[in-house]
């Protein structure tokens, strides 16, 4: 049975919360909570197959960017949605120039090109549903990539120059991500390295 929850589970009851109190918490406290229109929720740990594939995608994109205008974070980086008041922590965004945080606070960064989940079973809807709407209220957001990691499965969803988003899907180990926004590209092997999922 997948214990994992990832999605939103209340934490603290049912009592509203301000930002500025959310953050206080936050910076005191031992686990990650995510914070949505007064409400804070829970973060649980990931599986290995979630974080071997967050590793190798990290670790590609840190590669590649080296030296150039854009970097990766990992999920301990927290992103701030400043129109519908969303603080969450993606397994990892992009920042490309100059990062832009919350009152220069140095903390919740405001300016993703790109975001990257790795989906389990327990928070696939949640990430392909809910949570992208709320993250294409970011203007600066550019491609949202959702990796599957029972399987090799990838779905990319970019903004066109129409302003719509379209999807391109990775079925195959043979495959390469192409993640436009930065210009680069990731063999899905790599992606998959180590991870043991349905073919």
């Amino acid at each position: 049975m997948d214990m994992e929850l990832r999605e939103p589970v209340v934490a603290y009851g049912r009592r509203k919360f301000t930002i500025e109190e959310y953050l206080a918490m936050e910076e005191a406290a031992m686990e990650k909570h995510e914070y949505y229109r007064g409400e804070i929720f829970a973060m649980s740990g990931s599986k290995v197959p979630h974080n071997r594939i967050s590793g190798n995608v990290y670790a590609a994109l840190h590669q590649k960017l080296k030296g150039k205008k854009c970097r990766p974070y990992n999920s301990d980086q927290r992103i701030h949605i400043e129109s519908n008041t969303l603080f969450t922590y993606p397994d990892i965004s992009v920042v490309c120039g100059e990062d832009v945080t919350l009152n220069n606070d140095n903390w919740n960064i405001l300016n993703p090109v790109v975001i990257i989940e790795i989906l389990s079973p327990s928070t696939k809807n949640y990430d392909r549903g809910e949570k992208f709407m709320l993250y294409r209220d970011i203007p600066t957001l550019k491609e949202y990539i959702l990796i599957d990691s029972g399987c090799i499965h990838i779905e990319a969803f970019r903004l066109n120059a129409a302003y719509r988003w379209e999807l391109e899907e990775y079925n195959s180990i043979e495959d390469q991500l192409h993640i436009k926004a930065v210009n680069e590209v990731i063999p899905v092997a790599e992606i998959y390295d180590g991870v043991r999922v349905e073919e």
